[in-house]
């Protein structure tokens, strides 16, 4: 994604990880893009017990879902495991779903709060698609 990311069209304004062990990056600003950064990862997923980290061009990066590393942090709950992120029903494929129609308001948050939606609006996305 580091590498591709500041090569993205300007009509791109959302990238989306799930179950990602990393993208290569620190942080979120590091991808030189202008495209909202929105990563999730659920309890169950067993990608959460890869080691977070990049030596030599080896490894993936920081955590994504790190509130270090600066991504929305959206909810997955109701996926099981590392690949039920599509399952119908899941917080994750609703959300995937919101960020691709711009309905930014309609994502829920992994903490329970607005945190992930902080600074966007219905506006910004309708801008932006």
């Amino acid at each position: 994604v580091s590498g591709a990311a500041h090569e993205l069209p300007g009509r791109v304004s959302d990238i989306a990880v799930a179950a990602s062990p990393g993208m290569r990056v620190r942080k979120a600003s590091h991808l030189h893009t202008d495209a909202h950064v929105w990563a999730m990862r659920d309890a169950t997923d067993w990608i959460r017990d890869v080691p977070y980290m990049e030596l030599g061009g080896l490894g993936h990066g920081a955590d994504p879902v790190s509130s270090a590393f600066g991504a929305r942090v959206l909810s997955a709950q109701g996926a099981k495991g590392h690949a039920g992120y599509f399952e119908p029903g899941t917080d994750s494929l609703t959300n995937f779903a919101e960020i691709g129609v711009g309905s930014y308001e309609s994502v829920r948050c992994a903490h329970d709060n607005d945190g992930c939606r902080a600074g966007l609006s219905a506006t910004t996305a309708a801008g932006r698609a």
